[in-house]
């Protein structure tokens, strides 16, 4: 089992940038494929971002393309969102979430193949 911690939200004035870390407990963090979701309030939690656990592999949400950059440093046990040109649409919690069941990145942009999750960090974009 793997612990997830984000970490790296705030408040931002729209145009802003902000780094989110989501850290791992346990040694198995190399193995899993990772994911960025976020979720504001009255609406469904969606898919940002995922990257596979060798890093080779990532995908993007259209809303987030080009303004925003998953990364993760196996060594460290941490992965991170680089989010830049924020936008007041873009205020949500962020969760990150591991998949241990090696699915494909097209998979996992939905919920349901993620097997552990953080508890969530706030991100706040100001107009």
């Amino acid at each position: 089992q793997v612990q997830l911690v984000e970490s790296g939200g705030g408040l931002v004035q729209a145009g802003g940038s902000l780094r989110l870390s989501c850290t791992a407990s346990g040694r198995t963090f190399s193995s899993y494929n990772m994911g960025w979701f976020r979720q504001a309030p009255g609406k469904e939690r969606e898919f940002v971002a995922v990257i596979s656990w060798s890093g080779d592999n990532s995908y993007y949400a259209d809303s987030v393309k080009g303004r925003s950059t998953i990364s993760r440093d196996n060594a460290k046990s941490t992965l991170y969102l680089q989010m830049s040109s924020l936008k007041p649409e873009d205020t949500a919690v962020y969760y990150c979430a591991a998949d241990r069941h090696y699915y494909s990145i097209g998979q996992l942009t939905t919920t349901n193949h993620y097997d552990y999750w953080g508890q969530g960090t706030q991100v706040t974009v100001s107009s």
